[in-house]
């Protein structure tokens, strides 16, 4: 069941429109893309934000979850234009001041929040279900509409693996338990084993999210199952 609360009812959609967040998460890309790294705006923040409402809604949660998840997915990344190192943990802060703004209640407040400051591979974990499907959201963003270095010459790994990825999907599977990352790589731009180089540790994250939502992680690389 959902849990209940005084307050509003928060929406991404409200997020959309909402100037201070706009601004933010556009900050944000632009200060990475600057230091070469990949897009991390509006783009990415839709993306992510609708793959993680995907994920709870297709494996059954009730719709204010989904949405929370969505909310999370949102604004996970709003932090980056402070700095990269450590965005999880600055994101959560912002993201508590920015929805306690909205009037959001605090056991709504609290799961986005935790979701937000535990979706970095480097010091997250699947603290919850809103978390869970936040980190497999995040995870399957791998496109080469990310990649920001129009420069082929100067691409370095990371513009590399994403410049390849063709497509990606995350598909669920409420009967058999299963979330599956499917990935069409063009193997001429970047091998499979660079996809493993710098994304092991963030698929090893997304077996363990599957697992908090009783589910097993599967990754499907060019039809052939790697995970």
């Amino acid at each position: 069941m959902s849990i209940a609360t005084i307050g509003q009812d928060v929406t991404v959609a409200q997020l959309k429109a909402d100037h201070e967040v706009n601004v933010y998460l556009t900050r944000s890309t632009q200060y990475l893309g600057s230091l070469g790294f990949t897009e991390h705006g509006l783009r990415h923040a839709g993306i992510v934000s609708a793959l993680a409402y995907k994920v709870l809604h297709e494996l059954g949660f009730p719709v204010r979850d989904c949405e929370l998840a969505g909310i999370a997915g949102y604004l996970h990344d709003i932090a980056n234009m402070i700095n990269r190192y450590n965005h999880g943990g600055s994101g959560a802060i912002m993201a508590f001041t920015i929805l306690t703004r909205m009037q959001m209640p605090p056991e709504e407040v609290a799961l986005v929040i935790s979701a937000i400051g535990n979706h970095e591979e480097e010091r997250g974990n699947a603290v919850n279900h809103v978390a869970a499907a936040l980190i497999l959201a995040d995870k399957s963003d791998v496109h080469r509409a990310r990649v920001t270095n129009r420069d082929f010459a100067k691409f370095e790994i990371h513009d590399r693996v994403n410049y390849a990825a063709e497509s990606s999907k995350l598909i669920i599977d409420k009967d058999s338990r299963t979330v599956t990352l499917y990935v069409t790589i063009d193997t001429d731009i970047c091998p499979v084993m660079e996809y493993f180089e710098i994304f092991l540790q963030r698929m090893i994250m997304c077996r363990r999210a599957a697992e908090v939502l009783n589910c097993r992680f599967k990754l499907v690389i060019n039809d052939y199952d790697l995970l």
